[in-house]
């Protein structure tokens, strides 16, 4: 049966490439962004996919997000809670406040929202996985600079966790998404040049280009998993695996095509 998949997020990075590699797999795909524009954008790039303009720190958005999809296709079989932000790498006093509060808002506070019109109404079809998508700190890591950001992710993954627990007996499941650490601009913004040049040692050893992810995240989501389950491209032994290596020389960038 054809997969009904709604992304959020779904204009840009990561999120566009699982809505191109998913309506690629033959999936009915339902996406999201906070603009009319960057859905449009989208919408040029993927054109069998269909955008919606929401912003899921508003619930009643969500709502209509759902409601469109349920409109369009009869239902929602996966929804992919991916829509995320970074602020500047500042310490936690240098951040300014607006930037700390969008950042909560959208990692936590949207995600939040999201999940619980995603799970009542998968609760009233009897049946739907709900994936959350993870990132830096969502393990623990520390890195300074990335204390808003990392405790959102690192509550995301608790929240993956309990929502787990809330959901079983109902036919529902909720998942963990792990990327990994991937070329967009969401992980390259912020540094001056001289910075960027010493961060790319560790990205050419450590990071993917959403080309190489996405499909692979999108052929898992599509399986299926148990509940509570973590599908994650960048697992502690392929990291270690590539330390190992890293006199092989990677250029995930692109710059010595």
């Amino acid at each position: 049966m054809t997969k009904v998949v709604v992304v959020t997020g779904g204009t840009r990075g990561i999120g566009l490439g699982l809505v191109r590699e998913l309506a690629a797999r033959g999936a009915q795909v339902v996406y999201c962004g906070r603009s009319v524009d960057s859905v449009k954008r989208a919408g040029e790039q993927v054109p069998q996919a269909y955008g919606v303009v929401a912003d899921v720190t508003d619930r009643a958005a969500v709502r209509r997000l759902w409601d469109a999809a349920v409109e369009r296709h009869g239902r929602v079989d996966i929804w992919i809670n991916n829509a995320g932000m970074s602020p500047a790498r500042r310490k936690l006093w240098e951040l300014d406040p607006e930037a700390l509060d969008a950042t909560v808002d959208l990692n936590l506070r949207g995600l939040l929202h999201a999940s619980a019109v995603v799970l009542a109404g998968m609760a009233a079809q009897g049946a739907g996985a709900l994936w959350n998508m993870e990132g830096f700190g969502s393990n623990g890591m520390l890195r300074p600079g990335l204390t808003v950001y990392g405790a959102t992710k690192r509550a995301v993954t608790y929240t993956t966790d309990s929502l787990a627990k809330e959901v079983e007996g109902t036919g529902v499941t909720v998942h963990h998404l792990s990327p990994g650490m991937v070329v967009t601009d969401l992980l390259t913004h912020d540094y001056t040049p001289e910075e960027l040049a010493q961060a790319k040692k560790i990205f050419n050893i450590l990071a993917d280009r959403v080309e190489t992810v996405t499909p692979w995240l999108a052929e898992k989501v599509l399986a299926g998993a148990k509940n509570g389950a973590r599908v994650a491209w960048l697992t502690r032994r392929k990291a270690f695996g590539r330390f190992l290596t890293a006199f092989r020389k990677r250029d995930v960038f692109g710059e010595d095509a």
